[in-house]
């Protein structure tokens, strides 16, 4: 378990993440965290979870048109 300090940044609040947590959760200044409310409190991820959704979307049509697609590729 991490701490993470809040700041001001201007006339708001921001969060100073430690470089290595960046460096484990792959991202760098500018990019998005996404935030989802869960029963334990918050979770901050760089997982967009609505690109999740049609990704799996996209899978699940690839699956469903297999031979198609198999068809098609010849």
């Amino acid at each position: 378990m991490s701490k993470l300090k809040l700041t001001a940044v201007g006339t708001s609040t921001g969060v100073v993440i430690p470089k290595e947590m960046l460096q484990r959760m792959k991202v760098a200044r500018g990019d998005f965290l996404h935030v989802s409310e869960t029963a334990e409190g918050y979770l901050v991820t760089p997982y967009d979870p609505a690109v999740a959704e049609q990704v799996e979307a996209g899978r699940e049509f690839m699956r469903e048109f297999r031979d198609t697609f198999k068809a098609l590729a010849k």
